[in-house]
């Protein structure tokens, strides 16, 4: 989920957090890929490789109230996970001798939200080599590092 606004990257219009975590997510992905392609094209041994927990019960979203509140634990309690599985795609993403570059694991089960990790697919959006560069370029302009590959 997510989409980008070049021009309020970082919401200072109006922060949303629905969407800033979405891009956030987007923004993993996209980074991901293009650091992948950018260590590929170096002829680095390295991958890179992308994981997502699924839903997972964890703190993160302690803060909200009222019928939010009600609807994630209800989503997180019934077709989540707790937050040990939500960190297996991580730790399989990590050490599975057969990842390549560019793989992303998540939860197989019910609608990627639960279960054992295996390959996933992600958002078409993320796949999209101009945005991918775009915001490697606008990382480097805001952090002013930049990557030597």
């Amino acid at each position: 989920m997510g989409a980008f606004d070049f021009a309020d990257l970082q919401f200072e219009r109006g922060y949303r957090r629905i969407a800033a975590y979405g891009r956030s997510k987007l923004a993993n992905l996209l980074f991901t890929y293009e650091l992948q392609r950018r260590l590929g094209g170096s002829g680095a041994g390295t991958i890179a490789v992308a994981a997502h927990p699924g839903t997972s019960r964890t703190e993160l979203t302690r803060h909200q109230s009222g019928p939010m509140k009600v609807m994630t634990w209800v989503v997180e309690h019934v077709v989540g996970h707790d937050a040990r599985m939500g960190a297996l795609p991580t730790l399989r993403a990590a050490v599975d001798p057969a990842a390549r570059g560019g793989d992303y694991f998540g939860p197989g089960g019910l609608w990627e939200m639960r279960g054992h990790p295996r390959r996933v697919q992600s958002n078409p959006l993320s796949h999209d080599a101009g945005l991918q560069h775009r915001l490697w370029v606008e990382s480097e302009r805001l952090t002013g590092v930049t990557f030597p590959v």
